[in-house]
């Protein structure tokens, strides 16, 4: 007996009897025995190679009518329809079928670092390929070094760098370039007359040697802080308080001079330094402010004297001269009297008429 079967376009059957492959069946309409299945597959579409296909491509037609594609161990496949991305093979033998889907692959290496398959950087962020790959960003006021099981390759400017996910250690240090400041806070210093205070400085820094930054220290941020905090104590211990508030510039040419060349081996240039805060202690700080008053006051006391000789000066020359002028001794008697004469509330006088005239006569009597 015989049944009726059709193979629609874009479809293949695959006819086995009793469970053993028998032919391919490509689009049309056959008759096959009763105890004859069909297995169709879809063209478009890629499928795993099992055990039992590698007994069904030993058909010639059918070898002729199938790709396959061998994934092996420590690979992966990037799959492609036609210019467009579909997905990642695992390792494994795969098929698909010729004619009608134009399938692209690149073949990816899992045992090297490098991406260097011609794979694009939004294929490799999509997530089915991100979890093969690590990806370390520099950016643009950063350069970095490339590491490899720790041996430096390479050097990294700004830019998106990826690198197959594998047992190689790859590892991406990066400085940034920018100019950058270091305060160094509260330091606890003596003078060179042993006066204790408290200083505020600060440093502008930038990176000029990235590789020296990052290979010649372990830390080259605490190397510049320790070199400029020393530099700092050794030009306030030669110096006495008083020295030191009358000349904070001196210590940043001090310490600009100092770390010229050591800065150097930190592949680090200081480029400006200052002290920004000088804290004393409270005593001292009561005590200068005592020293301060003391020196307004004699300020005062001197500006005082002056003035009292001044006065004294401008008296001394108006008696001359009204000893020598009459007219001008009256004159200022006169002016006297009528101050006096201003704060004069009442006049109480007794006796007679003449004697009540004569009083007044010689209160403000002018004559010598």
């Amino acid at each position: 007996m015989f049944k009726r079967v059709r193979v629609n376009v874009g479809k293949m059957g695959i006819v086995s009897k009793n469970g053993d492959y028998q032919k391919v069946l490509t689009a049309g309409t056959y008759w096959l025995m009763l105890n004859e299945l069909v297995m169709e597959y879809d063209m478009s579409k890629m499928y795993t190679a099992t055990a039992r296909f590698n007994i069904m491509i030993q058909d010639p037609k059918l070898a002729a009518l199938v790709e396959v594609f061998d994934v092996k161990d420590n690979e992966i496949a990037l799959k492609y329809d036609g210019d467009n991305f579909d997905s990642v093979l695992k390792p494994g033998k795969y098929f698909y079928w010729k004619g009608l889907i134009d399938f692209k692959f690149v073949m990816v290496d899992l045992n090297k670092v490098e991406v260097s398959e011609a794979v694009s950087l939004s294929v490799l962020q999509l997530p089915a390929v991100k979890a093969y790959t690590r990806t370390f960003r520099v950016e643009s006021y950063e350069e970095g070094l490339l590491f490899v099981d720790g041996k430096l390759v390479n050097k990294l400017t700004k830019g998106a760098y990826s690198f197959w996910k594998n047992a190689i250690d790859v590892e991406v240090l990066k400085v940034d370039l920018r100019q950058l400041q270091m305060e160094i806070s509260g330091q606890e210093m003596l003078t060179k007359d042993k006066a204790a205070l408290r200083v505020n400085f600060d440093a502008q820094y930038k990176v000029v040697d990235v590789e020296k930054a990052l290979l010649n220290s372990k830390d080259f941020t605490k190397q510049l802080y320790s070199l400029i905090q020393l530099a700092l104590r050794e030009f306030i211990g030669t110096m006495t308080l008083d020295e030191l508030l009358d000349n904070k510039m001196a210590a940043a040419e001090f310490v600009l001079g100092n770390l010229k060349t050591k800065s150097k081996v930190l592949g680090v240039e200081v480029l400006s330094a200052g002290i920004r805060d000088i804290i004393l202690p409270g005593e001292v700080k009561a005590i200068m402010n005592q020293v301060l008053v003391a020196q307004k006051q004699a300020q005062a006391n001197t500006i005082t004297r002056r003035e009292e000789t001044a006065s004294t000066r401008s008296l001394l020359n108006t008696a001359k001269l009204m000893e020598d002028n009459t007219m001008l001794f009256k004159l200022k008697e006169m002016e006297y009297v009528e101050k006096i004469a201003d704060k004069i509330g009442e006049i109480t006088v007794s006796g007679g008429n003449g004697q009540v005239l004569n009083q007044l006569k010689e209160i403000f009597s002018t004559s010598k």
